[in-house]
């Protein structure tokens, strides 16, 4: 088997890489010096890309998985389409630079011009006492994490009504298996370290809106809480032990902590790798022949971990081993979204800084009754940051003017007619009428 790409990773970035390389390349992927031939083949005509994927399941949108944990959705809903070209369900052992071949676990060996690491992330398991007896690997039963398809498949299997679950993390991972738990009629106990819910994307009035939605639904919330330990009974985990000595008696744990990068066949590669697989601004590793982009991949000292930048790197890849003379990578502006559907819809985004400095302009709206939040931040004449919960019909054009950096026209009416009229944006935008005009 020979080929020209091959991607390591079937989550998002690989998979939008190899549907945009397999769909977009009848002619092949473009060398790296640029003169028009596959790597590896000499030449136009390549035989096509070969996606390597370890899980058994098809590459499927782990965005959705708590929608899926939730019982709204089947797994097969949230498929991704599958790539043209070779997919493959093995792991990935070794990486031989010097023969530019991947030796997978079931003892393929695959021969690549260009690789593409897009190898993901880990879920990160925190140093708790008890949760490994010694010289363990596996975690102890009743215990989760929340980072695959058979991690949702084994928690949705074990959830019943009445159930008691401790979720350890209250950030966007842990917010969304929490309410999803909940939904499926859990008694659901959330534990967050920090001062406040998705304190990475939100201000303290609109997480504190988040944890009254989740209260609502019946889920009891710590924050400033520090998870020391677990107990466990006949091989299962049956207490959760909090640092102010406070035991939480539990059926199930969900361990939702944060994600790390796979770095692992990189470093084994000898590849450059600080907190991430590091990469230029063409995504390219410290081997010119070696690509990174999502989670595992390290851009300008920064390792995202979220969808949106995973996507827009592997588009950028992708337009540039195509030949497309796309411009270089140089960073994405972090948009979280977060829509839960089901009985008392959770929406939420959140963009930019949201922390004003001391001359920024503010503009605030909230509405207890409807559980509605608005925030935005503008700095000078530029819109720097946002949260907005509940009705989100302004994502749209805020984030379009902030994704832009355009400046905002003067101020000739008041900056609450930013959240109030958000598409007066995209008419500004195209030079149709100035901010606050009918």
């Amino acid at each position: 088997m020979t080929s020209t790409a091959v991607v390591i990773g079937a989550g998002l970035a690989g998979a939008r890489v190899a549907q945009r390389l397999g769909a977009e390349s009848p002619e092949g992927v473009e060398s790296p010096g640029g003169t028009g031939g596959p790597e590896g083949t000499g030449g136009p005509g390549g035989p096509g890309t070969v996606l390597i994927g370890e899980e058994d399941h098809a590459p499927y949108n782990r965005v959705l998985l708590a929608e899926v944990l939730a019982g709204r959705y089947g797994a097969d809903v949230i498929t991704l389409p599958k790539p043209p070209g070779t997919t493959l369900r093995t792991r990935v052992v070794r990486v031989d630079r010097a023969e530019r071949r991947v030796h997978c676990a079931d003892g393929t060996v695959v021969p690549y011009g260009t690789l593409i690491l897009a190898t993901g992330s880990n879920p990160v398991l925190p140093p708790l006492r008890g949760l490994f007896a010694p010289g363990a690997r596996e975690l102890p039963g009743g215990v989760h994490a929340f980072r695959t398809m058979d991690d949702c498949l084994a928690l949705s299997a074990a959830v019943t009504p009445g159930v008691r679950v401790v979720v350890i993390g209250g950030g966007l991972l842990g917010v969304s298996a929490a309410r999803a738990l909940a939904e499926r009629g859990a008694q659901v106990v959330l534990t967050q370290q920090a001062e406040r819910l998705m304190e990475r994307q939100l201000d303290p009035a609109s997480s504190e809106l988040v944890r009254a939605h989740l209260t609502g639904l019946g889920v009891e919330v710590h924050t400033e809480c520090r998870v020391r330990g677990v107990g466990v009974t006949d091989g299962a985990v049956r207490s959760v032990e909090l640092a102010d000595g406070y035991s939480l008696d539990t059926d199930l744990t969900v361990l939702a902590c944060g994600v790390r990068p796979r770095t692992g066949l990189a470093l084994a590669a000898g590849l450059d790798v600080r907190k991430g697989i590091v990469v230029d601004d063409r995504l390219r590793t410290s081997d010119p022949h070696i690509r990174a982009v999502g989670d595992c991949a390290e851009h300008a000292g920064r390792v995202y971990g979220l969808a949106t930048p995973a996507l827009e790197q592997a588009d950028a890849l992708a337009d540039d081993l195509l030949g497309r003379g796309a411009a270089p990578y140089t960073g994405s502006r972090m948009l979280t979204r977060l829509t839960l559907a089901g009985p008392g819809p959770l929406d939420l985004a959140a963009f930019g800084d949201p922390e004003p400095h001391p001359d920024d302009d503010v503009i605030q709206l909230t509405d207890a009754t409807r559980g509605t939040y608005r925030k935005v931040v503008v700095r000078g004449d530029r819109l720097v940051g946002g949260v907005l919960l509940g009705d989100l019909a302004a994502v749209g054009a805020l984030a379009r003017a902030w994704e832009a950096d355009d400046p905002l026209p003067d101020d000739d009416s008041p900056l609450l007619h930013l959240l109030t009229h958000p598409q007066a944006l995209d008419s500004v935008r195209a030079g149709q009428t100035p901010i606050g005009g009918r």
